[in-house]
């Protein structure tokens, strides 16, 4: 299976989770290329995709909503899995106000179902930001053991919807993570 795990990254952190999730889809032996989404030309080819994106005020970074926009007909015939990173802290009600705002930008492409979703933490380093932004405490909310196990998980469903051979049947479905 070939795998695009494409990323929309304004400071680094959302790349960096992209690659960790590449890094595991591979040791989990599936073929995958890792892509901002800004260069993403198009799908053919690709069995799955894997989206992240960072969340910035309420918003979905524009090179995702981009690539959600242009390519949805393609991305609703095979597996995709989306991570957004932005909470500042992982306290519930932080990580529930990004999920919110994720599933606004995803319900824009409601062709495109996401086999799994997953809230990340967010890095927030002063010097990259703007007045008043820059004031903030400096916070680095990523769990990187969340993020691993999420891609293992992924890897599952992602095989688990692998294309099968006409002479194959099957009597079970695959659950949405």
């Amino acid at each position: 299976m070939r795998i695009l795990v494409t990323y929309a990254s304004k400071h680094g952190s959302t790349e960096e989770v992209a690659e960790a999730v590449a890094e595991r889809l591979r040791e989990a032996d599936l073929l995958t290329h890792l892509v901002p989404a800004a260069e993403v030309e198009d799908l053919d080819g690709y069995d799955g995709v894997v989206l992240g994106t960072a969340l910035y005020m309420g918003r979905v970074h524009h090179d995702a909503r981009h690539l959600l926009k242009r390519f949805h007909r393609a991305l609703a015939t095979v597996p995709v899995a989306v991570f957004a990173m932005g909470p500042r802290t992982l306290e519930e009600r932080e990580v529930a106000g990004s999920r919110k705002q994720l599933g606004a930008s995803l319900a824009k492409v409601p062709d495109v179902e996401p086999v799994a979703v997953a809230i990340f933490g967010g890095v927030l380093h002063q010097a990259d930001q703007h007045f008043p932004f820059n004031r903030m405490p400096e916070t680095d909310a990523r769990d990187w053991d969340a993020i691993r196990e999420w891609a293992t998980d992924v890897a599952e469903v992602l095989y688990e919807r692998k294309p099968v051979s006409a002479a194959s049947t099957s009597s079970g479905s695959v659950s949405r993570l």
